[in-house]
This record gives structure tokens, sequence and C-alpha cells, in this order.
């Protein structure tokens, strides 16, 4: 059942990639940088673009075998691993953008006094860097990366320890994001899901997704809540 609006919540999750910012050249760029280093052909951005969503390990993966569902023997992943970890801290942020609406929804979501997490499945060593490059990093009281437990989206876990950390029950924590990743996080956590359709659902539409709403911007987003 759809929920009615203005949704009653008390705190906001928000995904950082794809939701809050486009890190697309600069991820894009460090695969590239790994592949000549490995004596591999570069791709697209836009083929690199569908490859974003699982984690780092996942990403390289995908570049060494330019597909989605790309497996490479654990010796290469484990020589290719530090190269694309060097090349992204060389680029990180040099080239990501911050999302129209993104600094408006945040405005009236503080205005609003609902506590605020980032929660994401990008390294911790990158995820900080890269809020406070953007200006993004005071906004949020709680961030939660993909190395701060052992699991990451969509596992629930990243969301429940931020409810925990806000002390607020999963169904009035609302978590925002951009992916299948995100839409299966918050229904297997117990949240509710709305997601932006301008992200990296590894290519495919997030109007297909089980979510309670899809809003063109954070902006919008900021609308349809209310402080329970």
């Amino acid at each position: 059942m759809k929920p009615s609006f203005p949704l009653r919540v008390k705190a906001v999750m928000i995904d950082l990639d794809g939701t809050l910012a486009d890190t697309i050249p600069d991820l894009a760029a460090a695969a590239n940088g790994m592949l000549r280093e490995l004596g591999r052909q570069e791709l697209s951005v836009d083929l690199i673009r569908t490859f974003v969503g699982k984690g780092i390990p996942n990403l390289v993966a995908r570049a060494l075998t330019s597909s989605l569902d790309g497996t490479v023997p654990q010796d290469l992943l484990e020589r290719a691993m530090p190269i694309y970890e060097r090349c992204y801290t060389e680029a990180n942020g040099r080239n990501s953008t911050i999302y129209p609406g993104v600094m408006d929804g945040l405005d009236a979501l503080r205005k609003a006094r609902f506590p605020l997490a980032c929660v994401t499945n990008k390294s911790g060593r990158f995820t900080s860097p890269l809020l406070e490059y953007l200006g993004l990093a005071p906004y949020f009281t709680q961030v939660v990366a993909g190395d701060t437990l052992p699991q990451k989206k969509p596992d629930p876990a990243q969301l429940l320890h931020a409810c925990r950390g806000f002390d607020v029950a999963p169904r009035d924590m609302l978590f925002i994001g951009d992916s299948l990743n995100d839409a299966q996080a918050a229904r297997a956590a117990g949240c509710p899901i709305f997601c932006v359709p301008y992200g990296y659902n590894e290519g495919r539409d997030v109007r297909e997704l089980d979510v309670d709403a899809i809003v063109d911007s954070l902006a919008e987003a900021a609308k349809l809540v209310v402080k329970h």
C-alpha cells in the first residue's frame, strides 16, 4: 500500500553517487587509468556509468571484463584494486558535480530539523573527502560508508545502523536513493524509499522499482515529507 503525502518521518538518509552528486566523470577517469596501466582498452563513460552501484570491487571487475556480470581471477582483482584506488584518489571530486535541486533540498530538510545521514557503498576513504570537497559534509551528522560495516547495500545493515544512530525506528526513517540496491535495502530494512530518476541504476529505469515515490530532485523530496 502506497503511503499518503506528505509522509511523516523523523529523519532522512540519502545515497551519494547518483543521488547527491554525479561522480561518473571521476569514476570513469579512475577506471580508465587502471585499464591503461594494465594494458587494456579504455571504456566509454556511458558504459562505465552502468557499472556503478555495487561498490569498487564490482566496478573494477566489470571494467576489466566490460560486462555487468564480470568475474575475474582473484589474483587479477588483487592486482587491479590498488591501481584503481590510487587513480580514484587522484580523481576524486575533480569533475564531480552536485545535481540540480540537491542544495535546495538539503537546506529545506535541515530547516525542517530532520537529522540527515549519508548512506553509501563508496569506501569511507573516498566518501568523506568527496563530501568535504563538494561542501556537503556539514549537512550530515552521520555518514555510513561502504566499509563502515561488513555488509553494504542491498543488504539492509547500513540503513539499520543509521536508524540506530538516530534512535529512530526504520518506518520513521526515509531513504532517498537512485537504484535497485537502494530500493531493496530500504524494503528489507522497513524504511520508506524515494528514488530520483537521474542516477546510476545499472542502466535500468527506476520507475520499475518498488518505491514509495519517484522524485525529480531532492528539493521535490523535501516537499513530500513533514517532521513526525
